[in-house]
């Protein structure tokens, strides 16, 4: 591989041959890490808000959540608590404005269950003072609003009333309605959550609604500690069978995590077909020095060496120029994420627009493995293409 060719030209093929295919491997490593960090980054914000397990019921908008299989629920050694949510849409209306909201209704457990607490933006979490009803409104939601924490103004919210029909005489008394008053935002940093959510009191919401005293639309539950998300979802369906679902982080922003993966294979195909354009130079490498070398090959040929051994002294050159700058570029793409996940060096914007101030990098041990395994493959059907060439020129008499 670093011999003297005839032809200097050669060396300085193989060379850009070699730079070629690290530069697409650095550049791969770079990328999907710069993915995952996205990815991590958004589920770490999704999880301030998010239970770590969500029941719902396959069918139906609720359920009541009485009975042995909800008693053993409570008491399984992979559950450490329970929350009950009635999530409905309402019309919020303050002074002169009007929005509809996702209203959240939530019992006393929901901010030991969540780390609500740590992403109130201003006032503070409270959804009853012991005398009145409070809520807690998304920061986006509040700004469209007009609301700030300390408003003593009251929010009244309006929801059709259940099973009842619409009276066209007088459409205001087919509404339930209540009043609460402002005690803080909250900011996820995602616009579903943002914009449109506001928490109230669960027993307000079940007024407003006109649900039941057991009646939710869905169960939140933290896991216990040193148990694992993966083992109390299976404790969980197993105890309540297939009429429930029950859904992990994952699967509540399931939405979202699968446009991610989507976005990653797009862009992990488009940086093959780059790295398919990169390995052409192989091809043209090793083709000259097949040219350079028939006088080797004539040699080899007279000492004994059969056309496959041949072939296989060309094909492993030809591989060793991808494996060369494989190496290269795993280790460059590597040292480039490792300086950015610890020094931050790519900003995002002027570093204060945005969630992050740096790129966020999450460097995974499989897409690393995946990034050398998909360069080498390529790289030795790029050698074999010229290497079996070999054959026929000899057979030609060349």
């Amino acid at each position: 591989m670093f011999a003297k060719k005839q032809y200097n030209a050669i060396h300085i093929i193989s060379g850009i041959s070699a730079a070629a295919v690290g530069v697409v491997t650095a550049a791969m490593v770079c990328v999907l890490s710069v993915m995952n960090g996205f990815g991590v980054m958004v589920e770490q914000l999704f999880s301030q808000f998010d239970p770590d397990i969500r029941i719902e019921a396959v069918s139906g908008k609720s359920f009541h959540d009485q009975g042995e299989r909800f008693d053993a629920l409570r008491q399984l050694s992979e559950v450490a608590m329970v929350s009950q949510s009635i999530e409905e849409t309402a019309l919020l209306q303050f002074e002169d404005k009007q929005m509809p909201v996702r209203l959240y209704g939530v019992d006393s457990v929901f901010p030991t269950l969540t780390h609500i607490e740590n992403i109130i933006t201003e006032g503070h979490y409270e959804v009853y003072d012991g005398a009145f009803d409070r809520a807690v409104l998304g920061q986006g939601l509040a700004w469209q609003m007009g609301i700030g924490a300390r408003f003593i103004s009251p929010l009244q919210l309006y929801a059709p009333k259940r099973n009842a029909k619409v009276n066209m005489l007088r459409p205001d008394q087919s509404f339930n309605d209540e009043v609460c008053f402002i005690a803080g935002t909250f900011a996820v940093q995602q616009v579903k959550y943002d914009n449109e959510v506001m928490l109230v009191d669960i027993d307000l919401t079940r007024r407003l609604l006109d649900y039941g005293n057991h009646e939710v639309s869905a169960l939140l539950v933290k896991v216990a500690p040193h148990t694992s998300v993966k083992q109390a979802k299976k404790a969980i369906q197993s105890l309540l069978g297939e009429g429930f679902a029950v859904l992990d982080r994952y699967e509540q922003q399931a939405d979202f995590f699968r446009i991610l993966r989507v976005e990653k294979l797009l862009t992990t195909l488009l940086l093959v077909f780059i790295l398919l354009i990169a390995s052409f130079n192989i091809i043209g490498s090793l083709s000259m020095l097949i040219i350079d070398k028939q006088t080797d090959i004539q040699t080899l040929s007279h000492l004994g060496a059969n056309k496959k051994m041949i072939q296989r002294i060309f094909l492993f050159e030809g591989w060793l120029i991808s494996a060369l700058g494989a190496m290269v570029g795993l280790a460059i793409g590597l040292i480039v994420c490792l300086a950015q996940e610890h020094l931050g060096i790519l900003k995002l914007g002027n570093g204060t627009e945005y969630v992050v101030s740096a790129y966020p990098v999450a460097v995974q041990t499989t897409d690393v493995l995946i990034v050398a395994a998909v360069v080498l493959t390529l790289g030795f059907l790029a050698a074999w293409i010229p290497a079996r060439k070999v054959q026929e020129a000899k057979s030609s008499g060349v």
